[in-house]
C-alpha cells in the first residue's frame, strides 16, 4: 500500500497543506464542500499504485492550509490561481486535475484558463454549463427565494454559526443526507430553519461512511470553523462577474465527466449534455460514467469505480 505523506508548501500567497503519494505523472485532487484532502484518502493510494504522483491539497479556507479573512479572497481566480501556483510549487511543468463539487468547479477553470498547465480534466458531480446571462443568485432567488441554500449561505455569520455549533453532527448529516441513501435531498430551507433541517438525522451510516471518517473531517471544522469554506459560495456572483472574459469558451484539455444518479448536481445546467456527450463547451470529453444509486459524494461512496474510470482515462492520454 502506498504511503500518504503530509507537508506544506508555499503556495502563492497561501501555506498549504497537501498530502501526497506516489511518483510519476501528476495527478492534483480538489475536494469539495464540507471536506478536505481526505476526500480522496481511497484515490491518492490507487493512482500512486497505478505510477501517478496524486496530490490532494486542503484547499485555502480548509484544514491546515491558511484562511484568509476576506470574502473577496475566495473567487475562482484565487482557487485556480492555487492550482497553477502548486503545479509550480511541486516543480512541475503540467497536471491533470481532478475535482469534486467546489473542486470540480475549480478543476473545469482551471483547464478552461489555463490548458497550457492542464493537461486533462476529470470532473465529478458539477458539469461545465453555459455562463448564465445575469447574476446566479438573481435567478436563485427569482426560483426559490432566500431561503435556497446558496442565498442563506450570504447571511453573514449565520451559517457559520450554525454549522459550528456541532461539527461532527453537521458532517454526519451533509455526509449522509447528501449521499445516495439520503436522497432526495431538497436544497430548499424551511422558512424559520438552518441547512440541518434539509438533512436529517440518520438512523445509520451507509457502509461507505464510519464514524472515524467523520472525525477527520470534523475535527478540522471544530478548529477552523466553516467560514473560510462558506466564503467560497459568497463569490458566485462575483465568479460570474470575473468571467465574463471566457463567455463561450471552451474547455480545450481531454475531459472526463463523472456523476451519481442521485447527485442534485448532476442535475445543474451543462450536465445532460456532457453524459449525452453533446456538450459544446468541452468538445474533447472522451467519456462520461454515470453511477447508478450513487449520489454527491462520488469518489466516497463508489471509490472502486470511480478509481477505475480516473485510471482508464488517465492511461488512455
Amino acid at each position: 500500500m502506498p504511503e500518504i505523506v503530509h507537508r506544506y508548501l508555499q503556495v502563492g500567497t497561501i501555506r498549504m497543506h497537501i498530502a501526497e503519494a506516489g511518483t510519476g505523472p501528476l495527478v492534483v485532487l480538489l475536494h469539495g464542500f464540507p471536506e478536505s484532502w481526505y476526500s480522496w484518502r481511497h484515490q491518492l493510494v490507487a493512482l500512486a499504485a497505478a505510477g501517478y504522483r496524486a496530490v490532494a491539497p486542503d484547499q485555502r479556507g480548509y484544514g491546515e492550509t491558511d484562511r484568509p479573512e476576506a470574502v473577496k479572497d475566495y473567487t475562482i481566480l484565487h482557487t485556480v490561481g492555487d492550482v497553477i501556483c502548486l503545479i509550480d510549487a511541486l516543480g512541475e511543468q503540467q497536471a491533470v486535475v481532478v475535482g469534486h463539487d467546489w473542486g470540480a468547479g475549480v478543476a473545469w477553470h482551471s483547464a478552461l484558463m489555463r490548458p497550457d498547465r492542464i493537461r486533462a480534466v476529470v470532473a465529478l458531480g458539477a458539469p461545465q454549463g453555459p455562463r448564465p446571462a445575469v447574476p446566479p443568485l438573481t435567478t436563485m432567488r427569482a426560483a426559490v427565494g432566500d431561503n435556497f441554500y446558496i442565498a442563506y449561505f450570504q447571511r453573514p455569520g449565520v451559517a457559520d454559526r450554525e454549522l459550528a455549533q456541532d461539527p461532527h453532527t453537521t458532517v454526519r448529516r451533509a455526509l449522509h443526507g447528501a449521499s445516495g441513501e439520503g436522497y432526495p435531498w431538497n436544497p430548499v430551507i424551511p422558512y424559520g430553519g438552518g441547512l440541518l433541517d434539509t438533512w436529517p438525522e440518520p438512523k445509520q451510516l451507509p457502509e461507505w461512511l464510519s464514524e472515524d471518517d467523520i472525525g477527520v473531517y470534523a475535527a478540522d471544522f471544530a478548529r477552523t470553523g466553516f467560514t473560510g469554506a462558506l466564503n467560497w459560495f459568497r463569490n458566485v456572483d462575483r465568479n460570474w462577474a470575473l468571467t465574463a472574459a471566457w463567455q463561450g469558451a471552451v474547455v480545450q484539455p481531454p475531459a472526463l465527466y463523472i456523476a451519481g444518479d442521485r447527485d442534485t448536481a448532476a442535475a445543474l445546467p451543462g450536465a445532460h449534455e456532457l453524459i449525452a456527450g453533446t456538450s459544446p463547451l468541452v468538445p474533447n470529453l472522451k467519456s462520461a460514467v454515470v453511477l447508478p444509486g450513487c449520489g454527491h459524494w462520488t469518489q466516497q461512496e463508489r471509490p472502486a469505480e470511480v478509481n477505475d474510470a480516473i485510471l482508464a482515462f488517465l492511461n488512455a492520454l
